[in-house]
């Protein structure tokens, strides 16, 4: 019976430990998809480059706080294709950077799971 409960809890605490790895990863990826989506949505939707950048973060925080995940350990880059991002019929793409904390590893800043990246491209529309 000791030998079970030994070999039990050390087995499956590495185990049980993975899975939720695992899951912290796969919620981090779906939170920057979302976030990227949304960023490039909002983004075209603006009228001026500034407003549109200041649009896009906050769509980008609030995107990665609904999936538990802080604003502080992503970061998002646009580009534009011509180089006009509001004429009408350019194309913005938002990249969204994520860096996935460890589970239940508050205290070491520098350690992550991993890093996920989603990019998501909208059309400027002619009519806003």
């Amino acid at each position: 019976m000791v030998e079970f409960t030994f070999l039990a809890l050390l087995l499956m605490v590495p185990l049980v430990y993975f899975v939720i790895t695992v899951g912290q990863i796969q919620g981090g990826s779906f939170a920057v998809v979302g976030a990227a989506d949304q960023a490039a949505k909002v983004y075209v939707a603006q009228p001026d480059a500034s407003t549109a950048d200041a649009a896009a973060e906050q769509a980008v925080a609030l995107a990665l706080s609904d999936f538990g995940h802080q604003a502080d350990r992503a970061s998002m880059s646009t580009t534009c294709s011509p180089a006009d991002c509001q004429a009408a019929g350019s194309t913005v793409t938002v990249t969204v950077h994520l860096s996935v904390p460890l589970p239940f590893i508050q205290f070491a800043e520098g350690l992550s799971a991993t890093e996920v990246e989603a990019s998501s491209t909208q059309l400027v529309g002619r009519y806003r």
